[in-house]
Parts: C-alpha cells; structure tokens; sequence
C-alpha cells in the first residue's frame, strides 16, 4: 500500500490586502515534504505575494499557516529563516563587497560583540555547502562580478547552510543559459531526494513538466486548481490560468515594409561587438538572436548611446546620426526598452506616473513647472491605452507585477513617439496571457510604421514576430536569414561559437 505524502506547509484562508486591494483571497494549499510544486498564473495572479507571505516579506491580512503540523507567525524573512523557510529571488539579493563566504553563513555565526571571527570555520563551512551543490567557487572572492546563475548557487548554498526544508524559486531561470538551467534543475531534484521541499514558480511550462511533482494554478489572487503534473496537459494549465483559451502566438498581420529608418555600418566597440551592419525599414521586425554573451544587449545600448560604439557609422532617416547619450537618440526618435527590468528599466521607489512621465519632462511641464494634473491626465491615458492593472497611478512601480512594470516602461516609451523601438528580451518573466497581449502591441507598432529592433533568447518568439533574423555569435552577426527560411535549426547554427571547429 503506498503511503500517504506528509505534510509540510498547510495553508488555510490566506489573504492579503494592498492599500485596500486585496490581491489574495482565501487561499487553501497544501505542500508535502520532498516535492516540487509548482505556482503557476499569469503576473498579478498572486503566486509571488503568496511565496512572500511563505518566506515572511509580507504578513497576511488574514489566514493561517502550519508547518509540520504546528500553526506558525512568520513575522519577517529572519523568522521565516530560522523556520527553515528560504526565498530565492529572480534577482538576487547579496552583500556585493562581502566574500561569498560571508553571504553563505551570513546571519548564522554567534558570539558577542567582542568575539573573534572564526574565519576558518566560515571558509570551511561555505566551501562545504557549495560541495553539496557540486558548485567550484573560491568561496574568499567578493559577490560582486559574479553570475546570476552563481549568485543563485550562492543563495541556494545559503538556504542549506541554515537547514532549509522549504525553498521557493521566483522565476529562477530566466537570466540563465541552457546548461545553467540544467546545472540547477539537477541541484533541485537533489534537495528533492533529501527530502527538502521546492516551489518552483515559472512561466516556461515546458520548465515545469520537466522539473514538478504537481502544480498549483493561481487567477486574479485565488486558488483554481492544484494537480499533479502527468495528470494535466499544457492547454488546460493555460486555460485555468487565463480563464479562456488561447490560440497559438503568431503574428496576425505582416506589416507592409517602407523606406529605411536605420542604417548602421561596420558599428563597433572592441571586446563587446565588432562590425555591425544592418538596415532597418519602417513597418519591419528584425530579430536579433544569440546565445547569451553574443553582444546582442552590447549592440543595443551602443544604439541607444548608453554606451557608445568606438567606431562605424549610424544614419536615421538617410542623415549621419551622431549619438553619444540616450538623449541624443530620443531626440532622434529611438526609444530602448532594457532588459534588466529591475535595474535599468524602472524606478522602483517612484509612482507609477513619474515613472510612465520620466521620459517627456516637455509634456508634462510645458511652461517650466510640473503639473500634477496633466501628469495624471497623460499618465491615465497611458495606463488605459496597455491594460495596465493597478491599484492606483500613485503606488510605486516595484509593487506592480513584472507583467505590468514591462507594460509601464513601454508605455514610457511610447509616449516620446518614436520612430525606431529597440526591444531587449522585452517578454522576459511575464506570463503566457501579457506575453501575448505583447505580441500583439509588437505587431500593431509594426503596422504604424514603427521599426522594431527585437532582441529575444525565445526562438519561438523570433521566429512568430520576425521577418527577419540577424544572428550574432561572439560579437560579430553571423547570418541574416529571411521569414520564410528561419528554423530553430539554422538559428541555433548561427549562434554557436565558431572557435577551433574544423571546416
């Protein structure tokens, strides 16, 4: 007879409430002891509020909670720690200046204030927990310079060092490469046999069928539906997290090509990039595709003059462009949508209007002094113009979902009227349904006229929106391949490194 899964986490009428808004409602979810589980709904669906509530970054409004059988207060991360409860964030969050070492064990080491640091002992222990993950790393290094995917390790090592039973990942692998995710999907099924249970929460379900036990499905800040995975396929997963179908993503209209917006020749910034050319027209999609290192961001910021090329030329409109600053570009019609969201794209203490009204200080200043009412007035419009879901124009951005911050630094852009839109792993970490409410404001700007530069590690993506594909290996593009002859194949040819293989 197979025995009963035991019970690690019992929640029961969780809910939780911002600024009156109550962004979770009543949910009941249990977790065994040794599982993965997935969360999965789109952005705003409250599976990260959930996770925060889990790890004590927020405390609920309502509910309770039960671990190993026993009701608990997680009042903040420090008692969550000391429960054996660990978040691991999709950016992650370190003492930079300090050793890894340090931000292993950080936290855990007693004495007084007077005692000496038993800098033998931390060394040891770091490099003992990083051997249980089968991760070398010179544990005396300082974090900063490091990887996202080693800073993970970092952090994961950490929740071992303080006997985690319960460690939630937020979207773990979207900055990683292919054989980083690997690296961490066999470290996740290796805490799994030791019995130590993982949330794994993703967008990429293809991720979750390959990785979790069972998955839960959040919608508008309630609990649909928890399954095993084998047991549910990907249409009803998307169905249940939506609310309706969805038809496959593929572009629904193929915008008609007009004159050259962009011109760029031999455009280059040694160890970064190396002899860019491309043109790109009015109403077009290029896709600038890669492995992660290529130089496709390196080529974007040169662009955007946040750092600028040594040398080539750049022509906007058929006139010589010089572009030194991203004011420069502005003022030439170029807007740049980062792919850092966290770090480059928003202002995270800020409003959500300021942040929609940062880049058209003219707007909403037209005599010299701000006014709050027009900022507003053009703010509001912009929010009603993308779907953006919020509790009010005056909450900071970082409370908004990845899927509406996006959706915000876009529609920032959008509101200094350019010409030429560079888009930078612009879908990176939104779920499946704002993802295709993306694709179809890609497409839509394509049929005004506007030029797309589209920068995307999803081939699927470069392949639905694209009609064509530039492909950049080791700083330099190694092909120019048209709609109708793009594959993943090819694509993924053009992107591995050439180095040392015979012809």
């Amino acid at each position: 007879m197979k025995r009963e899964p035991s019970m690690l986490v019992e929640a029961r009428g969780i809910s939780k409430q911002f600024g009156g808004v109550e962004v979770l409602s009543d949910v009941d979810l249990d977790l065994h002891a040794g599982e993965i589980h997935a969360l999965l709904g789109e952005n705003g669906a409250g599976k990260s509020t959930f996770a925060k509530i889990l790890a004590g970054v927020h405390r609920p409004t309502r509910g309770t909670l039960k671990l190993n059988g026993s009701k608990v207060d997680v009042t903040n991360p420090i008692a969550a720690q000391k429960l054996g409860i660990a978040l691991i964030h999709q950016e992650p969050i370190s003492f930079p200046d300090l050793s890894i070492a340090e931000n292993i064990v950080m936290g855990r080491q007693g004495g007084g204030l007077l005692s000496r640091v038993p800098w033998a002992k931390i060394i040891a222990d770091a490099r003992q927990y990083l051997d249980m993950l089968g991760v070398s790393l010179d544990v005396t290094l300082p974090m900063r310079g490091l990887s996202i995917a080693n800073q993970q390790m970092v952090e994961i090592a950490r929740s071992l060092a303080s006997d985690s039973k319960l460690i939630i990942m937020d979207e773990p692998t979207a900055p990683l490469t292919p054989r980083e995710v690997d690296t961490l999907f066999n470290i996740a099924r290796r805490l799994r046999e030791e019995g130590r249970t993982i949330i794994f929460i993703s967008h990429r379900l293809e991720e979750v069928r390959m990785l979790c036990d069972r998955v839960t499905i959040f919608r508008d800040g309630a609990h649909i539906s928890t399954q095993k995975i084998d047991d549910i396929s990907d249409e009803d997963i998307i169905k249940l997290m939506i609310g309706r179908t969805l038809k496959k993503f593929m572009r629904k209209h193929v915008a008609e090509i007009g004159d050259i917006a962009m011109e760029v020749s031999e455009l280059s910034r040694p160890g970064a990039f190396e002899d860019v050319s491309f043109t790109l027209r009015r109403g077009e999609i290029i896709g600038l595709g890669g492995l992660v290192g290529a130089g496709r961001t390196d080529v974007a910021r040169a662009l955007f003059g946040v750092e600028p090329a040594i040398s080539g030329h750049i022509r906007i409109n058929g006139v010589d462009a010089m572009i030194h600053t991203p004011t420069d570009a502005i003022d030439l019609g170029l807007a740049f949508v980062p792919e850092d969201r966290a770090g480059h794209g928003i202002f995270a203490t800020l409003s959500v209007e300021h942040n929609l009204t940062a880049a058209v200080p003219g707007k909403i200043a037209p005599s010299g002094f701000i006014s709050r009412s027009l900022e507003r007035e053009i703010s509001r419009k912009a929010v009603d113009d993308l779907s953006i879901r919020l509790a009010s124009l005056r909450q900071p951005i970082a409370e908004l979902s990845g899927g509406n911050q996006q959706k915000a630094i876009l529609a920032r852009w959008l509101l200094t009227e350019p010409d030429i839109l560079i888009l930078d792993e612009p879908t990176r970490g939104i779920d499946i349904g704002v993802k295709a409410e993306f694709y179809d404001m890609i497409g839509d700007l394509a049929e005004q006229g506007r030029a797309i530069l589209l920068i995307s590690s999803e081939l699927p993506e470069l392949l639905s929106l694209c009609d064509r594909i530039l492909v950049m290996s080791e700083g330099r593009i190694t092909a120019e391949i048209p709609r109708e002859e793009a594959t993943q194949e090819n694509i993924m040819q053009a992107a591995v490194p050439r180095k040392g293989v015979a012809a």
